[in-house]
């Protein structure tokens, strides 16, 4: 067992699973990246609405960024209930922070609902391109997260969670907090900084 114990470990200091979801989110900063870059390149190009000021609500889609970034603190609570081999508080930890993830995924549901009947699609326009496509795959995030945290909590139920297997929930607390940081960086861009864009503004003497 400690033969397989120093195995674990790579030349950085760090265990190999945790190596490796490094490498993962440091992919996924890229994908991110990316689509974030075309959104901006495109922010304003519209040529048919509706437009981000015509539908957007900053104050609707602050509520539900709080709720997600309070899911990042019942997260850490849920890391160091681990490490203290409690039990029933790593269950309800993990459950709480899936509940938070789902009330963020039901608020961007109800969102993207509220756009399609304002008239925005995916093919509607070039927002509705970009928004839906940026938005959407941060949503995926977020829905695989909440099925890794349910199954983490099923573990905590069973008593397979504790101080020996803390490495498990710190992983999965780093791609938690990865997605939420992530939607910072989109809610900042789209909503409070691209959320009252019109569309393009015509040229003198075009």
């Amino acid at each position: 067992m400690a033969h397989a114990a120093e195995h674990e470990y790579t030349t950085t200091g760090l265990s190999n699973r945790k190596m490796l979801m490094w490498v993962f989110l440091g992919s996924d900063c890229l994908f991110f990246g990316a689509l974030i870059a075309t959104y901006m390149v495109y922010r304003g190009q519209s040529l048919v609405g509706p437009y981000p000021v015509d539908i957007i609500s900053v104050p609707v889609t602050t509520i539900s960024t709080f709720v997600l970034l309070m899911s990042s603190f019942a997260m850490v609570q849920a890391l160091a209930a681990t490490n203290a081999d409690n039990k029933r508080a790593i269950v309800g930890w993990l459950l709480a922070t899936a509940f938070l993830g789902s009330i963020f995924i039901g608020f961007q549901i109800f969102e993207f609902n509220s756009f399609k009947n304002e008239g925005l699609t995916l093919a509607g326009n070039l927002f509705g391109a970009t928004f839906f496509t940026l938005t959407g795959f941060h949503g995926a995030h977020v829905t695989l997260g909440i099925i890794w945290l349910l199954c983490m909590a099923v573990l905590g139920a069973k008593g397979r969670l504790g101080p020996g297997t803390a490495l498990d929930v710190e992983i999965l607390g780093l791609y938690w907090h990865f997605v939420d940081i992530v939607w910072i960086v989109i809610f900042t861009l789209l909503y409070l900084i691209g959320g009252f864009d019109a569309g393009p503004v015509a040229l003198p003497g075009g």
